[in-house]
């Protein structure tokens, strides 16, 4: 192909693409959703991936990572974290009748309890707050957000997991929708918010059922690698040449999970 038609060709590409995203996003639930949507990757996430690539940016620089585990549950993050980096400071934060708190009270992890909105930390402390599906179980969410953004630090992170379509479970008061969940964040004060999908509804759905005779441990897998409806809508939105942010926007509609990152 000679340079001017290359040039033509790229141009004619890049046009189309150009077109096609906008005709995309301009319209509908997209367009509430989009800002929020990363264009990385649409591959599907859970908690600790997205934390972990936190929490290398900050170890990177050397001071130290402060986290708190917001709702830890028996803090089984402490030893990822500390795995990561021997430099972490972590503290873990449930409510003082947590079955999952009550449960890791003989291991050595700095641990305190709170009331479910007061966290009993400094302004402007705390370099990641990480919370792995406990939002969904938050009676006052809104305070909450609030005293997370609090604590952190300036440009800090908040950043995990919660409900999206997941049936009631260990007393679930909420699910969330990605748009509605992002516009909690915003109206926290946070900003540069971002969902990705988890796990899908369908999946967690069925493990639900066959929990019911035993069987939801074979489901296990399905929370860090694609599940079932997840690679379906992968493969074939990749065979339809969609982009990355409208794959994303596929399976947040239908997923059971969805992290989040967002900052102070």
């Amino acid at each position: 192909m000679k340079p001017s038609e290359q040039s033509w060709f790229a141009e004619r590409v890049q046009r189309r693409a150009a077109k096609e995203s906008r005709a995309w996003y301009s319209r509908g639930d997209a367009k509430l959703l989009y800002e929020f949507l990363p264009d990385d990757s649409s591959v599907q996430s859970h908690s600790l991936r997205e934390a972990f690539a936190v929490f290398d940016q900050v170890s990177a620089h050397g001071n130290g990572v402060t986290i708190v585990d917001l709702g830890c549950g028996t803090g089984a993050s402490y030893d990822a974290f500390r795995r990561r980096s021997r430099n972490t400071r972590w503290l873990g934060l449930d409510i003082a009748d947590s079955p999952e708190a009550n449960a890791q009270a003989k291991r050595p992890l700095c641990f305190c309890t709170y009331d479910g909105v007061r966290i009993p930390l400094a302004e402007n402390s705390v370099d990641i707050v990480y919370s792995r599906q406990v939002f969904e179980h938050v009676r006052h969410p809104e305070a909450l957000l609030s005293e997370t953004h609090r604590v952190l630090k300036p440009g800090g992170v908040f950043v995990g997991s919660t409900s999206h379509l997941e049936p009631l479970h260990s007393r679930s008061f909420w699910n969330y929708t990605p748009y509605g969940f992002c516009t909690l964040l915003r109206d926290a004060g946070f900003v540069s918010i971002r969902v990705r999908p988890g796990i899908d509804s369908l999946t967690l759905i069925t493990r639900r059922l066959l929990g019911l005779v035993g069987l939801s441990d074979l489901f296990a897998p399905f929370f860090t690698l694609e599940s079932p409806a997840n690679l379906f809508l992968e493969v074939g939105l990749r065979l339809l040449r969609q982009p990355v942010k409208r794959r994303n926007f596929f399976k947040l509609l239908f997923s059971g999970h969805f992290c989040f990152l967002a900052r102070k």
